[in-house]
């Protein structure tokens, strides 16, 4: 087991707290370029250390040379993820801006970067369940829905399905996602990386879990 950060931002933070996010994707960086589009699955043993936890590309099933691309962190099945998101230093713990922007409870302190929050002050804890790659267009409005972009319009809504506050019908889950997807995207690169480019994607599901032992408070 490897205890490793994970960056959510605020919106997905809550999605995380009222449990209706369970996977999340990522940008697989660098992209395989166009003589590298079969993808090969994980190195699980290598006579190069540095290739185990990657993940090949060949130019098609028959094998041939390989263009390996790493996950975030080597993510893996069984790690231990601890969400790293917008806090502070309180005079006994932490205040985490999630709950400021919608509880009004912390004071009007400047805000530290989720990327600077230490591993103890983490509230939030995942533990990985399978790490994948595809394209981010095989998204189903299933994997939409775990990816924590339902319901569409009530933050305060404690009901994920037949909500009389938040309307479904004529929600379409891949549109909302395509939403996101792209507002996440700079502007200058959405024609590679966004929705349309159809770029390969890391998948990373995980399911909340308690702070490890021996994991400073």
């Amino acid at each position: 087991m490897a205890i490793k950060p994970i960056l959510f931002n605020t919106e997905m933070v809550r999605a995380i707290l009222d449990g209706r996010k369970s996977c999340t994707r990522r940008l697989v960086k660098p992209q395989p370029d166009e003589k590298h589009t079969y993808p090969l699955g994980f190195v699980t043993d290598s006579t190069e250390k540095k290739e185990v936890g990657c993940f090949g590309f060949d130019a098609n099933e028959y094998g041939g040379s390989i263009q390996y691309v790493k996950p975030p962190y080597r993510y893996a099945p069984g790690d231990i993820l601890y969400v790293r998101e917008t806090w502070k230093k309180a005079p006994k713990g932490y205040y985490y801006y999630e709950d400021w922007q919608r509880n009004d409870i912390a004071d009007v302190t400047k805000w530290k970067p989720s990327i600077y929050m230490p591993k103890e002050a983490a509230r939030i804890w995942l533990k990985v369940t399978d790490v994948r790659v595809e394209r981010l267009q095989e998204i189903t409005d299933n994997e939409c829905i775990k990816e924590g972009i339902y319901p569409s319009n009530c933050r305060d809504c404690n009901d994920i399905f037949g909500c009389d506050v938040c309307p479904d019908e004529g929600y379409d889950e891949v549109d909302k996602f395509v939403e996101v997807w792209n507002s996440t995207i700079k502007k200058s690169d959405l024609n590679r990386y966004g929705w349309d480019a159809n770029p390969w994607v890391w998948v990373i599901s995980f399911e909340r879990c308690e702070k490890p032992e021996g994991v400073k408070k």
